[in-house]
């Protein structure tokens, strides 16, 4: 049976930086783009919020610029002993993911990329396109015919069905593009509840302090069980994100702060906090694939190894940016993908699987020891 023409020549589903970044991209190339996500407004997510150079130079590629704090390197840090680098690349930025998101979204309606709000619960598609149903709700645009089956764009009503020629499913972590398109990587027979979230999964917590940044370096502070991420986002406000498996996490997070890491702790106790804690994880994802005939799956949606490198952000605009390049060649984006992962991948995953073994404790004293040998895993990541 035949299909109507495309309402639209790219469907981004997920407004987060990577969503905001493919649908610039994409309208750079000249396609027209409809952007959709299920949350409304400006979006926050549990992370370092540290723009590492390669991640800043891409956003300003972009054409955004957001207002945060100088990041000059990183510096590993444990009782008694700490591991400094600074960048050799230029300068990254702690950037609020308010104002990350913000500047981008600000970005993306200059260029004429259209959003509205509402969740995709189904996906099909065909030869020559790809269609979705999309529950509504309020949309921050006024684009006619997108934002509800009658033309009400402010409250939420039956699910319409929208066409586009592409997807791009920027859609995070718990991707419903990743699930629909059957590229999800399930269970094995018999796994029961809780399956594919093993005991060792991972999970971040995160929260503000108001106080003046102490350094203009990233610390990552190391404890046996967890790590914690400070960072400089303004003059008067660090973020800190926390990282352990569920069984740490599940304490929360002033309580993993006191017993992981007293000397933190006791520098934040006169600090007001400020905002909710927000959490995110497990934060291991996997795909079987990152394309499905018109489908392609970009950022965290296409697959996920861990936050302790900080280079989501930088590895997702790249992701962006190759798959509007490759729209017409799902093998191109499959090689274009494995390309601007691979350090990432390589780099976290060793590290990852360090960390969590019966060496965790070395990680610091091996950063001091062998200073040249961090600094250029350092700037490896950063570049």
């Amino acid at each position: 049976m035949g299909r109507a023409a495309a309402d639209v020549d790219v469907l981004v589903v997920g407004a987060g930086p990577v969503g905001l970044a493919a649908a610039v991209h994409a309208r750079a190339a000249g396609l027209d783009v409809l952007v959709v996500d299920h949350r409304a407004g400006t979006l926050d997510k549990a992370c370092g919020e540290g723009l590492l150079p390669g991640a800043l130079r891409a956003v300003q590629a972009l054409g955004a610029d957001p207002p945060g704090h100088v990041l000059t390197g990183i510096s590993y840090r444990a009782p008694g002993r700490h591991a400094d680098h600074e960048f050799t690349a230029g300068p990254g930025r702690g950037v609020r993911r308010t104002t990350l998101h913000e500047a981008l979204r600000a970005r993306a309606a200059d260029v004429g990329a259209h959003r509205t709000c509402g969740r995709v619960t189904v996906l099909r598609q065909d030869a020559a396109g790809v269609e979705i149903e999309v529950t509504p709700g309020r949309a921050d645009d006024g684009h006619p015919a997108r934002d509800a089956a009658d033309g009400d764009a402010g409250t939420a009503g039956a699910p319409i069905t929208v066409r586009g020629r592409w997807l791009l499913g920027c859609d995070g972590l718990h991707s419903a593009v990743r699930r629909l398109a059957g590229l999800d990587v399930r269970p094995g027979p018999g796994a029961g509840r809780g399956a594919g979230r093993p005991a060792g999964s991972r999970y971040g917590l995160r929260r503000h302090f108001a106080v003046t940044p102490w350094t203009d370096l990233v610390e990552v502070h190391w404890s046996p069980h967890a790590e914690a991420y400070v960072t400089p986002v303004a003059p008067d406000l660090v973020g800190v994100a926390l990282l352990a498996p569920r069984t740490v996490t599940g304490a929360g997070f002033d309580t993993l702060l006191r017993s992981q890491f007293p000397e933190l702790a006791a520098r934040l106790s006169g600090a007001t906090a400020t905002g909710t804690v927000l959490g995110a994880g497990p934060l291991r994802r996997r795909s079987r694939r990152r394309t499905a005939g018109r489908v392609r799956l970009v950022g965290d949606a296409s697959g996920y190894v861990d936050a302790l490198t900080g280079e989501g952000v930088r590895v997702g605009l790249a992701q962006a940016d190759a798959a509007v390049r490759h729209l017409e060649d799902a093998e191109a984006y499959e090689r274009a993908w494995r390309t601007v992962t691979r350090d990432y991948r390589v780099l976290t995953t060793g590290l990852v699987a360090w960390a969590s073994g019966p060496a965790r404790g070395a990680v610091v004293p091996a950063a001091a020891r062998l200073p040249w040998l961090y600094g250029a895993v350092v700037d490896r990541l950063a570049r």
